[in-house]
């Protein structure tokens, strides 16, 4: 898991639940088996599955207001009402419409894709439904689904209620021109179990031209993930070079660095510190609860299949 996956998404649970929702995560194995990961082989996907409530309980993640619920098994409770509405779906949207919807399995409309995968999106719109869920809290690259969903309930008669669709930002790569993390590459990105020393390593390598805000992938930590965890970004330099200072908002230290007074140089080693205490919980729990390493070890040593 990514930190996107973890800090972010445990930011976004923590906000809403907090506001009174009562939040729901769809433990998609059914999804992650007709997309072919871990080859396709469920057990393997549960397991998964397991290991990623691990992670977000032990980065910070309220759980009294969050329920996990797995796709087969809940399918399977209401199987005729469930089926229906996926064929409801897909008869009132041709090939075209769901093929658009390709990105949100990691794959382009280019790609030569499986029967699973063009059942996959009419499936995802239908889950809405089936949950009933009024706000969809996902990424940005499942945006063209939930859009689906909303063009959905207009085309029903009676109409559904539309659901709110609540997207956070996809966070870049942390090396040139990577608009977008990528697993497979392990210089892309911070991942929740990374020890102090490949935090370090990863930030010191990653993009961060001086004075370029814009498409900076360090600044996208910072802004994103840094800030709304800690409430705060502190930088800890010598007094002739500007002293040590905190920001509590990211406006400011983006004109800081835009204008040269706060340096690359600076900068990397206070976000790798500050990464390094959000994750410090999680390498806590998966090296000192026996259950949590066992599952870490066995995940670690599954095959990943694209």
């Amino acid at each position: 898991m990514h930190i996107a996956q973890g800090v972010l998404k445990a930011l976004n649970v923590n906000k809403l639940t907090k506001s009174g929702v009562t939040f729901r995560f769809w433990v998609a194995d059914w999804f992650a088996q007709l997309n072919n990961k871990m080859g396709g082989d469920l057990k393997k996907i549960q397991v998964v599955g397991r290991y990623l409530v691990e992670i977000w309980k032990a980065v910070g993640m309220d759980m009294s207001k969050v329920e996990f619920l797995y796709a087969s098994e809940e399918i399977n409770k209401r199987p005729d009402e469930y089926w229906t509405l996926v064929m409801d779906v897909a008869r009132k949207n041709n090939l075209k419409r769901i093929v658009r919807c390709s990105q949100i399995m990691g794959r382009n409309e280019t790609d030569e894709l499986s029967a699973a995968q063009i059942f996959y999106p009419c499936m995802q719109c239908a889950d809405i439904f089936f949950l009933g869920a009024d706000i969809c809290q996902l990424g940005m690259d499942q945006r063209k689904v939930n859009m689906l969903a909303r063009e959905y309930a207009d085309d029903c008669k009676p109409k559904r209620r539309k659901p709110i669709i609540l997207s956070h930002p996809m966070m870049p790569g942390l090396l040139q021109g990577q608009e977008k993390m990528s697993k497979s590459d392990p210089n892309s990105a911070i991942f929740m179990e990374d020890t102090e020393q490949e935090v370090n390593s990863k930030i010191k390598k990653a993009f961060c031209p001086p004075n370029e805000v814009e498409g900076n992938p360090c600044l996208s930590y910072i802004q994103h993930i840094v800030i709304p965890w800690v409430g705060k970004f502190a930088i800890t330099r010598p007094e002739d070079h500007g002293g040590n200072k905190e920001y509590v908002g990211y406006a400011e230290l983006a004109a800081d660095y835009g204008s040269g007074a706060l340096h690359p140089g600076d900068l990397k080693p206070a976000l790798a510190r500050h990464l390094n205490e959000i994750l410090k919980p999680v390498r806590d729990h998966f090296e000192n609860d026996p259950e949590a390493k066992a599952l870490l070890k066995q995940v670690k040593a599954y095959k990943t299949t694209r």
